[in-house]
């Protein structure tokens, strides 16, 4: 049957439409989940007295209207965002988890570390929000559209670094150790426990005042600026930011494969041909972009941003732990001081040298970049991120004997403000 121009006319603008709504779906309001065990869509494109009236029908709807105080670290890979996780894990009233968005890259982007696509990164952006919402509203079970495979009766054993967070570890999801156990270890929690209840670790999360989700998954703070505004979260921005040189050093360590060809550069001294800069130039350029929203101090952000230097926390966990706490109005408890004794004197011992891992020397740790790095790489490093290095207040080498004198700070002292 042949069409007529008509309807070939309507047929377009029906497609024209449903791709605005897409669009639309990821770029400004996510829709509404509702937290009950078996999710609930709200709906797309209902009006706010329409949601209200559903919400008030169901318990879980108002979950979040007292002030819980919710917490997104913001970083990238390799800058302390483990150790930082690790303040709020050791609370007794904060379920803490550890990348969830981790299933959401792994879904919309298999094998690739980042995406510089426009189309992909907003499709991934829409539905991590759309993640985080319904993860501050304690609906876990939303996480299952993004576990493979798929878990059965809401349980699996695919949730990345389950052993990571003390809550998912201990009662009433786990109850293979007892509160007199202490610290458990990452690895001993995933031996130990059984499969992961998601209607268990739904209830923990809910038993508790505060969560605090790590993630090196969100680019810029403006990329959240939907979350921050809806009043029914209350989020709170932890910015977490490291000389970037310190950050490229550790990628070389961390990641050997992906930065082998940076090896090679150290190594010889020669830049190969077909060197991937964007593995540094995008870190750069994503702090230059956020940090500077953060410090222009946009209406949305009032309250809501704390930007944090691994450097300075490194060289005075405790004291910068308790600035970081007070602006979230948490208590700092024993537990957390003392967490901070036992992993940040430094440690020799193999398990102290994971990737992942938080115990170590942290002030030496915080510059031990200038004795693996050769001072070409570094030169080009300030190079290319001059800017933020500037913004940040993290001084140039300008010489081989600056580089290794360790007696020489390279850091300024530079106070950044919360926006209250």
């Amino acid at each position: 049957m042949q069409c007529s121009w008509k309807a070939v006319i309507l047929l377009a603008l029906v497609s024209i439409a449903i791709q605005y709504t897409a669009i639309r779906t990821f770029t400004a309001k996510p829709f509404h989940m509702c937290s009950v065990p078996n999710p609930l869509n709200c709906g797309l494109g209902q009006d706010v007295e329409s949601f209200d009236r559903m919400c008030d029908e169901y318990p879980y709807f108002n979950y979040n209207s007292s002030r819980k105080t919710h917490i997104l670290i913001l970083a990238t890979t390799r800058s302390g965002s483990s150790f930082v996780g690790q303040l709020f894990n050791q609370h007794s009233d904060v379920f803490y988890l550890f990348e969830p968005l981790y299933h959401v890259q792994t879904t919309f982007i298999p094998h690739l570390s980042h995406s510089r696509y426009a189309a992909e990164r907003r499709v991934m952006l829409g539905a991590s929000r759309d993640l985080l919402r319904s993860l501050y509203n304690c609906d876990l079970y939303f996480l299952e559209s993004y576990i493979k495979p798929q878990p059965a009766n809401h349980t699996t054993d695919k949730l990345f670094r389950r052993g990571a967070s003390k809550a998912l570890c201990s009662m009433p999801v786990c109850d293979a150790f007892s509160p007199s156990d202490g610290n458990i270890e990452e690895g001993d929690c995933v031996r130990k426990c059984a499969s992961l209840n998601l209607t268990l670790a739904t209830e923990s999360c809910r038993e508790r005042r505060h969560m605090a989700i790590k993630t090196v998954r969100i680019p810029e703070v403006s990329d959240l600026k939907a979350l921050i505004e809806d009043p029914r979260i209350n989020l709170k921005v932890i910015q977490l930011v490291r000389d970037p040189r310190g950050i490229l050093s550790s990628r070389i360590e961390t990641f050997r494969d992906t930065y082998r060809l940076w090896r090679i550069w150290r190594a010889t001294g020669r830049k190969p041909y077909n060197l991937d800069l964007t593995q540094l130039t995008t870190v750069c350029d994503d702090f230059l972009n956020s940090v500077s929203t953060g410090l222009s101090r946009p209406p949305w952000l009032r309250g809501r941003y704390m930007l944090v230097r691994y450097e300075d926390l490194a060289r005075n966990p405790l004291q910068k732990t308790k600035e970081v706490y007070e602006f979230l109005g948490l208590s700092l408890e024993k537990s957390v001081v003392d967490w901070i004794h036992n992993n940040t004197r430094g440690n020799n011992d193999v398990s102290a040298k994971h990737k992942y891992g938080t115990l170590r020397d942290s002030a030496a740790n915080a510059e031990s970049w200038r004795l693996k790095l050769s001072h070409d790489i570094v030169d080009y490093t300030q190079t290319v991120c001059q800017h933020i290095l500037d913004e940040l207040g993290y001084k140039a080498v300008n010489s081989p004997e600056e580089l290794k004198n360790m007696s020489l700070s390279l850091i300024e002292d530079k106070t950044f403000i919360p926006f209250l």
